[in-house]
């Protein structure tokens, strides 16, 4: 798992590659956005454009990072969700928990309403 951090008007955005899964992933996630909290940034996306892969551990560590960010005050916010992932939310009675995007635009744009 690779995550490139950047920012666009504020947002911080996590682009994922390669597997969410146990093990890197689900860590190299949790460490990625702990940072993003520490340093102050209350509004992130997941961008999983890139993610080849998402199993339940990966899941798992999203709804953990959004309960996290939740709990600093935050919102987390999925981009470019795959039809698998999304089956997977929907089969995990999930999707209504997440925000999800296909636009990156939107998607930044929703944390000014």
């Amino acid at each position: 798992m690779e995550i490139v951090k950047r920012e666009v008007a504020g947002v911080a955005i996590l682009d994922l590659s390669g597997k969410l899964t146990i093990g890197a992933g689900d860590v190299a996630l949790r460490g990625a956005l702990l940072a993003e909290l520490e340093d102050g940034h209350t509004k992130i996306v997941i961008n999983l454009q890139n993610v080849t892969v998402i199993d339940s551990s990966g899941l798992g560590e999203l709804i953990r990072c959004k309960a996290t960010a939740a709990a600093k005050n935050g919102e987390i916010k999925l981009l470019h969700v795959n039809l698998k992932a999304r089956k997977l939310l929907t089969m995990a009675h999930l999707v209504g928990v997440f925000e999800m995007f296909d636009d990156e635009q939107m998607a930044v744009a929703s944390f000014a309403g």
